[in-house]
């Protein structure tokens, strides 16, 4: 058959086999089921008689809040032999999974990774990820997830990279790159890694209160401006499927909307890959009332453009129904299933339908894989508050390690961990002891009040581990309070009443609330959830092995009475609206993060000062390491379009760059900046340069001081 010949284009051997299907065969390809057990030889017999397009290997929507092992190479294997062996055409099967920051290596969660502001860090995590992923048997990852969130109360921030679309864009298309790699010149990826899914298309973080699931309104001002443009960047980096997001976006549900489905991804962005729908989106258009039953869920989604359902069978039940009846073209049909085709054939699951079992998980360099999540994880930690405590003096005599946090495991996992089992990572208490064998540590294993309190009180120096548990973020796990968890403010208060010197580490998932616990810290620094090795990482920043160059990838709000607070916001008519119980301002900005040495920034250059529409300016500064150690800075480049035809940003984030430096080293940073940094999407939907002046500021963070100016004619 023609099609099995890999020295053909993609192109061709998806248009000979397309050729070859039956009605209900192409409409099998446009479905995504999980197989349970007791389901399993009738969808056998299924697969047999028509193939299947895809295989989930999560048997529930909750797979973020769940620890599950994936199917075995042995199982992936005989239904792939029955999809390639036994059906008529033998079309393989896509096998996909939520591998959302690391398989069996658990690298820190994506918030945290955006921390980095290191896109190449991000890349080879997702690489590694892949490599674990693709020797499993497992084809497709729904990630990277790229949901700008401006709300800390949405438990799922802690799977996107913060609230600017520029750092969002840079790591999602690196995320997209990492997974998939690049092509060869036929269009085929590499063995070894995986396909990568844009989701959650679009909106999404928008909720409205911070909860799953919510209704979004969103102007296509801002749509356009802040929530597509990661989008964009996944697929320019050539993101093989995007994902449909479940809610509804100024009143038409995401993955029922053609504007949002057909004209802006597949027509205006180009989009060459297919739609998944997001955990039985599909069948939800019933629950938002849009669609009466199940036929006209599927009539309205296919026609929108999503041209794979997941989990439920809407399409199965009605697409050759609606197809036979003129609702929805043949045309649409073919379209639908040339792009899950060719993503197959792309993947090269036609040429190696099977894992291979002499490449499984354990082949490969699981050590070399550590060592980079551990690094990884200690250079996303931020630094909140030094006062000299940090790094810790290693000839103290007695250290307590206190907190709930002190000996967790399965915190330091994170969200969305699917095939680590919770006892495996190490904890606080056991890192630092392992690393400081001359030192007494004192702790509470228990976690009894009363013990914590008791090791504190014997401590030269106090380590208290707060935050919250992974339980407490990711899917469906929002909050109204973004306040430390009932006990914690206590205990803080108790331990600093003690007047020990007192390092407070923060374990979590979003930006939480620290107004109560940073002015008494003498040191505060956030770990986030930072994957299996994050106990060892988080003491080598400690005790200074590494230096933390961290930054915020989203503003840390003083209460929830903040929310949204986040620095890229508009100006307004009248200066600085306020309130009358609390600073306008977030407790920590975006991009803010110090270091155990200092970094001066200046001699700002920017050339030339005035630039045609279709022309570059450079800005330039010197970063010097002004300190008594190494360490790494990020240099940020925000930009404001003094006067424009629709409000915008006061500043946006346009260029960063991280800088490793010795003391007393220098080096020149520049930020090539041109249409597409100065452009926004304006009146008439056209994106516009607008002829003007424009500010630039050079710092290390969004309050970046350093300014200049230059004027496009």
């Amino acid at each position: 058959m023609k099609y099995k010949d890999s020295n053909l284009s993609v192109e061709e051997r998806v248009e000979d086999l397309l050729a070859r299907m039956t009605l209900e065969e192409k409409i099998a390809q446009c479905v995504q089921i999980y197989i349970p057990p007791e389901d399993r030889e009738e969808i056998l017999q299924r697969i047999r008689a028509t193939g299947l397009g895809s295989r989930i290997l999560s048997a529930v929507p909750l797979a973020g809040s769940v620890t599950q092992r994936t199917a075995g190479i042995a199982d992936l294997n005989e239904v792939q032999r029955i999809a390639v062996e036994e059906s008529r055409l033998g079309i393989p099967i896509l096998s996909g999974m939520d591998v959302i920051h690391g398989l069996h290596t658990v690298f820190p969660i994506p918030l945290a990774m955006a921390s980095s502001f290191d896109p190449a860090a991000l890349e080879e995590a997702s690489a590694i990820a892949a490599a674990e992923t693709a020797s499993m048997g497992i084809h497709w990852t729904f990630a990277p997830m790229m949901d700008i969130a401006r709300d800390p109360r949405w438990g799922r921030i802690i799977e996107g990279y913060g609230e600017d679309p520029y750092l969002g864009s840079k790591m999602a298309a690196a995320a997209v790159r990492g997974f998939q790699g690049g092509q060869d010149e036929l269009g085929y990826f590499k063995p070894g890694r995986i396909l990568a899914c844009a989701k959650h298309y679009v909106g999404y973080g928008a909720a409205e209160g911070g909860r799953d699931y919510n209704t979004a309104e969103i102007t296509d001002h801002t749509l356009r401006n802040i929530y597509l443009p990661p989008f964009k960047a996944a697929v320019q980096a050539g993101v093989g499927t995007v994902m449909s997001a479940f809610h509804d976006l100024n009143g038409e549900p995401a993955s029922g909307s053609h504007y949002l489905l057909t004209d802006i991804l597949k027509d205006e962005f180009g989009f060459e890959g297919f739609i998944i729908s997001d955990w039985s989106s599909v069948g939800e258009l019933i629950n938002h009332r849009v669609a009466a039953d199940e036929r006209e869920a599927a009539r309205i989604a296919f026609s929108a453009g999503l041209d794979m359902e997941m989990a439920t069978e809407c399409y199965t039940h009605h697409l050759a129904e609606l197809v036979q009846a003129g609702e929805i073209s043949p045309e649409r049909l073919d379209d639908a299933v040339r792009r899950v085709l060719a993503v197959k054939f792309r993947l090269g699951l036609f040429d190696r339908p099977y894992a291979d079992t002499s490449r499984q998980l354990e082949q490969l360099p699981l050590e070399t894989y550590k060592a980079v999540a551990r690094r990884a994880a200690a250079r996303s930690m931020v630094l909140l508050k030094n006062n000299g405590l940090l790094p810790l003096e290693t000839d103290a005599h007695r250290v307590a390690v206190i907190g709930p946090y002190a000996h967790e495991r399965r915190t330091m996992l994170g969200s969305w961990v699917n095939d680590i089992l919770a006892d495996e990572p190490g904890t606080l208490a056991d890192a630092l002891r392992a690393a400081l064998p001359d030192t007494q540590i004192l702790t509470a294993r228990s976690g009894l009040y009363d013990e914590m309190l008791m090791a504190a009180a014997e401590a030269d120096v106090v380590v208290l581990a707060l935050g919250e548990s992974h339980a407490r973020n990711g899917e469906y796990n929002c909050v109204a309070s973004i306040d430390l968890p009932a006990g914690q403010q206590a205990l803080f208060n108790a331990v600093a009443g003690l007047g020990k010197p007192l390092a407070v580490v923060v374990y979590t998932g979003r930006p939480l609330a620290l107004t109560h616990i940073e002015p008494q810290a003498d040191a505060l620094l956030l770990a986030w959830h930072p994957g299996n090795l994050g106990a060892e990482a988080t003491v080598d920043v400690l005790l200074g092995t590494v230096n933390p160059g961290g930054k915020l990838p989203v503003s840390f709000p003083r209460g929830e009475g903040q929310i949204p607070v986040h620095y890229n916001h508009n100006s307004t008519g009248r200066f600085n609206p306020r309130y009358l119980d609390m600073p306008v301002t977030p407790h920590f900005p975006f991009g803010f993060g110090l270091s155990y040495t200092r970094f001066a920034i200046d001699g700002l250059e920017v050339q030339p000062q005035v630039i045609q529409p279709g022309g570059k300016m450079r800005v330039s500064v010197t970063v010097t390491n002004t300190g008594g150690c190494d360490g790494e800075e990020v240099v940020q480049c925000y930009v404001q379009d003094c006067v424009s035809r629709l409000t915008r940003p006061v500043r946006e984030l346009k260029g960063f760059e991280r800088v490793a430096l010795k003391p007393g080293e220098s080096r020149r940073v520049t930020f090539d900046l041109g249409a597409e940094e100065l452009s926004y999407y304006g009146l008439g939907g056209q994106w516009v340069l607008e002829p003007g002046e424009f500010k630039v500021w050079v710092g290390n963070d969004s309050n970046a001081s350093l300014e200049g100016s230059f004027s496009v004619l």
